[in-house]
């Protein structure tokens, strides 16, 4: 059951529902019963993207429809804007594109999800395959229209010696799930996947994440903070699975919420799968408040109790800002979070 094969048929009893284990917190079928049409193809203007500032190049799909693959040639390194947009009327599309990075090459992604309509369908699928020694680091900007259902999934092999990493930032829709599956090999190959959610209103984002260690001698560090008020919902689901024979595994994984109104939820679900021996693997979740001395500090110090919250859940969501490599994308990110709690506030 996908989303993809409900669009491909028009069957939308082919929906993920909450009987679906990994889905149970984002019922697609319960929550879609009419099918949008097709979207249209767009050939009117569109907005400045996100990332054309600091983009040396950018690509778009817009309603699904554009280039389908991105080469990046061995030893090469670019900067590279992904533009995946709905634009208005946009109604139910799939859309599908592949990343190759080779040998010894570097790549920027600065991705960017535009929910430029109303009441769409959308997933999007991306293949992401990094050669021995590549380096890519994908910044991932989700801008849902509120009344949206989006999925995203990206799923990436990597190779020896190669290195993925990305942050996801998104302030969430009417259903919205970001997915990363990685097949890790092991062999000095290293994997980041970090993320930051902010969520108010009724709005929902689910990150869902799985990396499968083969091989011996890798690692993967993650860390996901999100923020959520209103009546919004935040998701994460972590799985980390070390295969028999992929020893030597330096897995970590880090997930911690605020939730800042009652009516507001987080749900979490962390895992370790582990059937190697000789393997340093652990995670961690928290969901609650703002923590009460901190805030009561802030505020001896002169600031309003409105201000010591806002800087607090600043610093607590730049933890993973810092993270970021690429000094324009963490600029970015930083004004990103600045820009949404200041709307909250």
């Amino acid at each position: 059951m996908s989303l993809a094969e409900a669009l491909a048929t028009g069957d939308l009893s082919r929906l993920p529902s909450r009987r679906d284990e990994d889905w149970r917190w984002s019922d697609l079928r319960g929550l879609i019963r009419v099918a949008p049409p097709p979207s249209p193809v767009w050939d009117g203007a569109l907005p400045a993207g996100p990332f054309s500032a600091i983009a040396a190049e950018e690509i778009s799909l817009v309603n699904g429809r554009g280039p389908d693959a991105l080469a990046i040639a061995p030893g090469e390194t670019r900067t590279v804007a992904l533009r995946l947009i709905a634009a208005p009327n946009s109604g139910a599309h799939l859309a599908r594109f592949e990343i190759a990075v080779g040998e010894g090459a570097t790549l920027t992604l600065l991705e960017s999800h535009e929910g430029l309509g109303v009441d769409y369908l959308v997933e999007t699928d991306l293949d992401i395959t990094l050669s021995e020694g590549a380096r890519m680091e994908r910044i991932v900007a989700a801008s849902d229209a509120e009344s949206g259902v989006a999925v995203a999934i990206a799923q990436v092999t990597l190779s020896p010696r190669s290195r993925f990493s990305q942050v996801l930032l998104t302030g969430g829709a009417r259903r919205q799930r970001l997915e990363t599956q990685v097949n890790h090999p092991g062999r000095q190959a290293e994997v980041r996947l970090d993320g930051i959610y902010e969520l108010g209103d009724r709005r929902h984002a689910d990150i869902t994440t799985s990396v499968t260690h083969e091989g011996a001698g890798g690692e993967t560090s993650q860390l996901t903070k999100g923020v959520v008020s209103g009546q919004a919902r935040g998701v994460f689901q972590g799985r980390i699975i070390v295969r028999e024979g992929a020893d030597q595994t330096d897995a970590r994984m880090g997930h911690h919420a605020l939730v800042l109104a009652d009516t507001a939820e987080v749900d979490a679900k962390p895992e370790l799968e582990i059937y190697a021996d000789d393997v340093a693997c652990n995670h961690g979740n928290t969901i609650g408040a703002l923590d009460a001395e901190a805030l009561f500090y802030a505020q001896q110090r002169g600031l309003s109790e409105d201000e010591a919250k806002a800087l607090l859940t600043q610093a607590f969501l730049n933890a993973v800002v810092d993270r970021i490599e690429h000094d324009g994308a963490r600029n970015f990110a930083r004004d990103w979070v600045a820009a949404r709690l200041e709307a909250r506030s």
